[in-house]
């Protein structure tokens, strides 16, 4: 069997500091988004999407601050995902770097595409609405799920964000708090997947079971436990492989 050492790369300080601060950039905003859609669903009505005349009507009774809030914090969670994959592929060890450069690849891919549509919003939408520039703009709102821009968005998250997930699992073959990172990334690779699935054979019941929950659950698990495991590592001062305190002898994952 090749030596532990000799097997696996080293944690770098810039690594840990960065995958910590990472991770609590991700699932703070998570919880952030979390805490504006509760607060969206208990000062207004579900919109169906029906109309771009009906959304505009819809919109100007009850617009408000939390649905732009909760747009701003996807895109610090697609930044800081971002830094995290790469983190998380800087510490992988060497015969798992490919698998985990793969995952950070497709990370910033979903990076892009959902900062283009949410950036978007914020942007061009919210001031195309407010000074009466509405032509066309039905191809663009996030309240058509089948807009362009609600594509393009749900591409990131139901195609990039599955196979970055699906990459990075690999990187934690361990026991402990590695097992609840593999596997939370395991399972948002399932629920991603399935509701780009969903958004392909138009089945809304799929995407709110798979995008809605499931991923919600599961990214905020994985992020949680790596910020616990960064901070693990960055504690100990030790630059030495990184899994030097997992078993020698690897899981399956």
């Amino acid at each position: 069997m090749i030596d532990d050492k000799e097997r696996t790369s080293r944690v770098t300080p810039t690594a840990r500091v960065l995958g910590f601060w990472a991770s609590v950039a991700a699932a703070s905003t998570f919880v952030g988004y979390t805490i504006c859609f509760a607060a969206i669903l208990s000062t207004s009505p579900v919109f169906a999407w029906t109309s771009l005349a009906d959304y505009l009507a819809y919109d100007a009774i009850y617009g408000g601050p939390f649905r732009t809030a909760a747009q701003v914090l996807m895109i610090v969670f697609a930044l800081s995902f971002v830094v995290l994959a790469n983190a998380i592929q800087d510490c992988a060890q060497r015969e798992r770097k490919t698998l985990a450069r793969i995952g950070a690849d497709f990370g910033l891919l979903f990076a892009f595409a959902v900062s283009i549509h949410y950036f978007a919003q914020v942007s061009a939408v919210r001031i195309s609405v407010r000074e009466g520039l509405t032509a066309g703009l039905e191809h663009f709102v996030q309240a058509n799920p089948y807009s362009i821009l609600s594509a393009v968005n749900m591409l990131g998250w139901g195609v990039f964000l599955g196979l970055a997930s699906l990459f990075l699992a690999p990187a934690f073959p361990g026991s402990g708090v590695e097992r609840v990172i593999r596997w939370a990334f395991l399972a948002n690779s399932i629920f991603c997947l399935g509701g780009g699935l969903g958004y392909l054979l138009e089945l809304e019941w799929l995407i709110f079971v798979t995008t809605t929950l499931g991923m919600g659950a599961a990214v905020l698990t994985a992020t949680v436990a790596l910020a616990l495991w960064f901070r693990r590592h960055q504690a100990s001062h030790d630059d030495g492989p990184l899994h030097s305190d997992a078993r020698k002898e690897e899981t399956s994952w």
